[in-house]
């Protein structure tokens, strides 16, 4: 999706949920058209491929319809969303985990989902190297769900989703001068993490954007 592709997305979300507030029924229908996929796909990246993400979608859209009433623009529609999904996020983990990654989880992934590596070669693998790239998505997938929660929220946001520093400190109520310091740990954790494959040589393209 380009840049004003997002723009339209986020203007239409607002217009949506005022039309929604307004009385419009079916603005709430197409509300949920256009963010349930990446809201699936947050949780998805967040807490692996849960069995229980559909429920949290849901229960993110009912959270979105209780708060008709009490909706403000304030903020893209995207940045209101993306904390109401947040805080399910930092709930269902310390729920199910204490707080603590689920490596497992994250490491078994799920259709569909993207990750960090973008290999630069298409053709299809050879079986050994079919095998090394599963390797290397296991550890991109393990090494991001070891980083702490509010590095990885900012790092989710701002590589996959592209939201700019100012927003997400909107998401986790914070700067945008301590969520650009989150995102730079959070890309030097994964860098350490990954060395192994870096200094082997595995062509982990996401890995060198990290930088």
């Amino acid at each position: 999706m380009s840049r004003n592709d997002r723009m339209d997305t986020e203007d239409a979300g607002v217009e949506l949920m005022l039309a929604y507030q307004a009385g419009d029924e079916a603005a709430f229908d197409r509300i949920v058209e256009l963010y349930s996929g990446p809201v699936f796909a947050f949780l998805t990246r967040f807490l692996g491929a849960s069995s229980s993400r559909e429920d949290l979608v849901q229960e993110v859209f009912l959270r979105v319809l209780r708060a008709r009433d009490r909706y403000q623009p304030t903020a893209r529609f995207s940045t209101w969303l993306y904390r109401i999904v947040f805080n399910l996020c930092a709930n269902e983990r310390e729920r199910r985990h204490g707080g603590e990654a689920s490596l497992d989880a994250l490491a078994a992934g799920s259709d569909g989902d993207s990750v960090v590596v973008d290999w630069q070669d298409e053709r299809a693998p050879a079986p050994a190297a079919e095998l090394e790239r599963k390797d290397v998505v296991r550890a991109v997938r393990e090494a991001i769900a070891a980083l702490p929660e509010r590095q990885r929220t900012a790092l989710i946001l701002a590589r996959y989703d592209e939201l700019p520093f100012v927003e997400i400190a909107v998401v986790l109520d914070s700067s945008e001068r301590a969520i650009k310091s989150l995102v730079h740990r959070a890309r030097e954790n994964l860098r350490v993490a990954l060395a192994p494959f870096l200094e082997q040589g595995e062509a982990v393209a996401g890995v060198e954007e990290l930088s």
